[in-house]
């Protein structure tokens, strides 16, 4: 089967290496002259984990391997710890790791065909047929667009753009302190349910801290504008450590508005489909969105002649995912959040990513 992959990103790449192994002539075109690398860090859940081990994607000293989420109040009182050693050993071993978004796509790109600058300008769903910016054209027998929200396979298939926005924004940025954090396998999140605060390593000396918080388009926390680090260390300079010292060292941050998406029972129309964020856009609320990309990639490799049915089968999950993610963190850390032990957390967490992923449910049903 020939395979039109449209999009380079974490969901194009990790698809084109599951359909190539299954024996396609898999193609991926990306609009960028090279490899995207920008953004912060991702994590992968024992899920993925294992469907990356299946592409053959090497991960050996990728990112950090994370142990532990601590979650803290405002005063810095230790409420629960999830045991992610637990959670790995559940799995079979499958990690959790926390890992720059740049680092996961030069391990995904590592030996896949990407032809790059090749811009998408039009696309016929009936014929999985793809129109570049320079008038030349594609056709395969299965088209997908991972091509992202703004995705125009999408909106060959749709008519308009369906993501919304949800109200919520995340600032972020890179950080080399503090050591006891960088040197660490624990995340930590503090939440006084109305912002989150988290702070994760990322392995090779870095971390990554972000605030959640709800902006509108315009306000005080929406944009580019210098005195935005200011305003940040106002709301969140009282918190606890290692707040204070982050931002006081911070240079600058990156800012990320949410997005939501109503996922249908289906997204694409004959031989065209689509994956992650082209097909259901979902706030980075619980870390979910390059999971579920991932799961994406791995469900299509397994039935690339059957788009319907792949559709189907990930819309009933990804729908249970983006419900959850949709609530958005914050609000549901809450005064019982301390009541709550540590082993029931942990199991807890054991059985909200069994539910949220295809993968585990089948590869791992005995455990």
């Amino acid at each position: 089967m020939r395979v039109l992959i449209v999009g380079g990103g974490v969901a194009g790449l990790a698809a084109a290496r599951g359909l190539t192994a299954a024996g396609h002539d898999v193609q991926v075109y990306e609009a960028a002259p090279q490899l995207r690398t920008e953004g912060g860090s991702v994590s992968i859940w024992p899920s993925a984990a294992g469907i990356l081990r299946e592409f053959k994607v090497d991960l050996d000293g990728a990112g950090r391997r994370l142990e532990s989420m601590v979650s803290r109040s405002v005063r810095g009182r230790r409420l629960n710890t999830i045991d992610l050693t637990a959670v790995e050993r559940r799995f079979g071993g499958l990690p959790a790791l926390h890992i720059a978004r740049r680092e996961l796509l030069e391990r995904l790109a590592d030996g896949v065909p990407v032809r790059y600058g090749h811009a998408v300008t039009a696309a016929d769903p009936d014929r999985a047929e793809i129109t570049f910016a320079d008038g030349s054209t594609a056709r395969g027998d299965l088209l997908v667009g991972a091509d992202g929200r703004r995705s125009v396979i999408g909106r060959a298939l749709r008519g308009t753009e369906t993501s919304r926005l949800n109200g919520w924004v995340t600032w972020q940025a890179f950080t080399s302190l503090p050591r006891e954090i960088i040197d660490s396998g624990a995340a930590m999140m503090i939440s006084n349910g109305r912002s989150l605060g988290s702070v994760a390593p990322a392995g090779h000396g870095r971390a990554l801290w972000w605030f959640d918080l709800r902006a509108k388009p315009g306000g005080r926390f929406w944009g580019d504008e210098p005195e935005v680090m200011d305003r940040l260390r106002e709301r969140f300079g009282g918190w606890p450590e290692p707040f204070p010292t982050l931002l006081e060292h911070a240079q600058g941050a990156d800012f990320y508005p949410h997005y939501r998406q109503r996922v249908p029972a289906v997204w694409g129309r004959g031989p065209t489909t689509l994956m992650g964020d082209a097909a259901h856009t979902m706030p980075p609320a619980m870390a979910m969105g390059t999971v579920q990309a991932i799961e994406d990639a791995w469900a299509l490799s397994a039935s690339p002649g059957d788009p319907r049915g792949y559709e189907r089968a990930r819309s009933k999950t990804v729908r249970k995912v983006a419900r959850m993610v949709n609530a958005e963190m914050p609000s549901r850390q809450g005064p019982m959040t301390g009541l709550v032990s540590d082993a029931f957390s942990t199991r807890s967490y054991i059985n909200w990513l069994r539910s949220a992923s295809d993968y585990l449910q089948h590869e791992h049903k005995a455990l």
